[in-house]
């Protein structure tokens, strides 16, 4: 479909979709999605956005329903997309029945006393975020981001790879890192190779202040 191969250029959002998070599936028993409500119905408790806690009570948002409501959508939009594609291109492909909720929550469970439910155990399952404050360079944005084209900083001789959104939709992934590498080593050979700028800054001259 040429997803990952879209440069951010022509993204309708440019550079603020790379704050966005992706979408994952699992690859367990051949692939399948990841369904919460499933899980729901098999026992687990879901909760709202953990928004705050006194003592030994955990105190959730109003937004259980919202947030699975939401999740679901995005999903069904990408299988919309992916089946828009499969007709368009008359690829033989299997078909399945459209998705239908199995569980909703009745009522939203704002509080809990972990202590009462016998919660012994907390798992912070929260994600993370990048951290770029070792690097003591002038290659950033206002928001902390590094500064790059396709990769290449400001600062001759400083490079990232690996990033969301480095320059395709796949630079994050196995699947579209190599690209980059290539690009990026394509680059830096050229850089060595020609040397005849004598006006450019090295790091070593960013580095003692020059």
């Amino acid at each position: 479909m040429g997803y990952y191969d879209k440069p951010i250029t022509e993204h309708p959002q440019k550079e603020r979709v790379r704050a966005k998070a992706n979408h994952y599936v699992t690859g367990r028993d051949g692939g399948r999605d990841i369904d919460l409500r499933k899980f729901a119905k098999e026992g687990m408790q879901l909760y709202g956005r953990l928004k705050d806690s006194r003592g030994y009570v955990l105190r959730f948002s109003d937004d259980l329903k919202q947030n699975l409501d939401k999740a679901d959508s995005v999903s069904e939009s990408i299988k919309d997309t992916i089946d828009k594609f499969i007709e368009a291109n008359g690829v033989s492909a299997p078909t399945e029945a459209r998705y239908h909720p199995v569980w909703a929550p009745e009522r939203e469970v704002l509080e809990i006393d972990y202590l009462v439910a016998g919660i012994t155990t907390f798992i912070w399952s929260i994600g993370f975020h990048s951290d770029y404050q070792w690097i003591e360079l002038p290659i950033f944005d206002g928001k902390g981001y590094p500064g790059h084209q396709r990769g290449i900083t400001n600062v001759p001789g400083i490079y990232f790879l690996g990033l969301p959104w480095q320059y395709t939709w796949g630079s994050g992934r196995f699947s579209g890192v190599a690209r980059d590498a290539e690009y990026l080593a394509q680059r830096i050979e050229a850089r060595h190779a020609d040397r005849s700028d004598k006006t450019e800054f090295t790091l070593n001259e960013w580095a003692l202040g020059s």
